[in-house]
């Protein structure tokens, strides 16, 4: 086999330990962001949280005059990241991004809030927010505890309250039997010597628990059990115990003609012994076990002043961060020891961190405020008005990749006089119209709930039916899309949405 040179040429990308810092701090939820930056100052004692007010600051040392002056360059927000940052003493001069804007860009953008370090200063911490700590994180009883619960507070014997131990842990947090009474006694009987009878009986008792329609195995003996917990004197009950016993089939298809035939009862009647069944609840587990609340904190604020939009970074989502400038100082240049070698790795780490911050609140205003120029209509007249998008539309206009403008968009949220959505929510497909133009996914969305909203009860809209309103509008679209927009919107189908008013 015979050796030889060759010489290639080819392209690299070759990802900096400072590109991919930038890159892991972009993609990062608010929550998520909190935390890093929090074990940056775990792990980095130059790195310190600015308290004291601008006023009463000391005199600036190099390391502040350094910040300032790569605050005022406006170094690019990805691209910067990959030049040398060694050198301490200047920040390598790029072209200020701002001044590409146009003039008439019609979003108002505040770059006072870009940095971190201009964020509001993290306050002490408050000595009563623990206070209740444990009241607001203690684990809340599931539905098999209050039960149990219930239980200890019965008296049954030894065998009836074994069964109903098998019956509890049987029933799922939405209150409904997930096996049989034949399965239950099987499983028992090797230990007992029980019947079917006893079992059952066991379960009417279990069944009185609260909450009411607990321990059930369907949903017409869910309903049953509520019913039958109701005072004998309750308007209309003995119609809404006969629609339940003898007509929940013909209720489930909308069927009211013939249930009305069938129970020999007036359209009035039936009307009040709907109301009563719908006041029942047809998952009662659910109301015990409560959800954790799960809060969204918004990155950016949009509101609108002097007939402007205006784009905001959340002041909070970061404290106000600098370089220690005590440690700073304790720096030699012509000192190769170990603790001296141990401060500039973590000065060069410092400013690392802070620069990605920075590039980061950069691309986030530059994707928020294109996203909110793009949008306008959505933030004047609603959904209805939402404008295709896709991610394309936004990288070429700040000139980033996809994939980036996919990393801001992701766990990161807005808040608007419309409410707090993902900046994903934004972007959508497009259906063509009649007329050549092109319509979002989500305005059409918008315009079926809005349709389905405004219907006769009595008379719903059947998908082919709203097909052919939006065609009337000049908006092109299957009735299969219909359909799955419908399902994405949680709305029931038309013989399900058929009501009595």
């Amino acid at each position: 086999m015979k050796q030889s040179l060759q010489l290639k040429l080819g392209q690299q990308l070759t990802m900096t330990p400072q590109l991919q810092q930038a890159i892991k701090l972009l993609q990062l939820s608010t929550l998520d962001l909190q935390q890093e930056i929090q074990q940056a100052l775990d792990s980095n004692p130059l790195l310190e949280v600015a308290e004291e007010d601008l006023d009463n600051s000391p005199p600036k040392d190099n390391d502040q005059r350094h910040q300032e002056k790569a605050r005022e360059t406006g170094d690019g927000p990805l691209e910067s990241l990959e030049h040398n940052a060694a050198d301490s003493d200047k920040v390598g001069d790029s072209e200020d991004w701002q001044a590409s804007m146009p003039d008439d860009l019609p979003v108002d953008t505040q770059w006072d809030d870009l940095l971190p370090s201009s964020s509001a200063p993290m306050g002490a911490a408050d000595d009563n927010l623990d206070a209740d700590y444990d009241s607001r994180n203690a684990r809340s009883d599931s539905l098999q505890d209050q039960l149990r619960w219930q239980l200890n507070l019965t008296r049954l014997s030894d065998i009836d309250r074994v069964i109903a131990m098998a019956i509890i842990d049987a029933t799922d947090h939405s209150g409904r039997l997930t096996t049989s009474v034949e399965d239950l006694l099987e499983a028992l009987t090797p230990e007992l010597d029980i019947e079917l009878d006893e079992i059952v009986a066991v379960l009417h008792c279990l069944q009185q628990f609260e909450p009411a329609g607990v321990c059930t195995r369907d949903l017409q003996e869910c309903l049953t059990v509520q019913l039958a917990q109701l005072p004998a004197n309750t308007p209309h009950l003995e119609h809404a115990r006969t629609i339940i016993a003898r007509h929940v089939s013909q209720l489930a298809s909308g069927d009211f003609q013939q249930i009305m035939r069938r129970a020999r009862i007036s359209e009035s009647e039936l009307k009040s012994a709907l109301e009563l069944i719908r006041t029942l609840d047809p998952n009662p587990g659910l109301n015990v076990e409560a959800d954790d609340t799960e809060y969204v904190v918004p990155d950016v604020f949009v509101s609108k002043k002097q007939d402007r939009w205006v784009v905001e970074l959340n002041p909070d989502i970061a404290p106000r961060l600098r370089i220690n400038s005590d440690y700073a100082s304790l720096i030699k240049r012509a000192d190769n020891s170990a603790d001296n070698t141990f401060l500039k790795d973590n000065l060069q780490e410092a400013r690392w961190f802070l620069k990605s911050l920075q590039s980061r609140n950069e691309t986030l205003m530059k994707v928020a405020s294109k996203i909110v120029e793009h949008q306008r209509n959505f933030l004047e007249y609603g959904a209805e008005a939402m404008k295709p998008l896709v991610l394309h539309d936004i990288a070429e206009t700040v000139e980033m990749h996809e994939s980036t403008i996919s990393r801001v968009t992701t766990r990161k949220y807005m808040h608007t006089p419309r409410g707090i959505f993902e900046l994903k929510y934004f972007f959508s497909s497009h259906v063509s119209t009649s007329s050549g133009g092109e319509c979002s996914s989500t305005a059409i969305r918008a315009l079926i709930k809005k349709l389905v909203a405004a219907e006769n009860p009595r008379k719903p809209l059947s998908d082919n039916k709203i097909t052919q309103l939006l065609e009337e509008q000049g908006i092109q679209v299957a009735r299969r899309t219909v359909a799955k927009y419908r399902d994405s919107l949680f709305i029931s189908p038309s013989n399900e949405r058929k009501r009595l008013v």
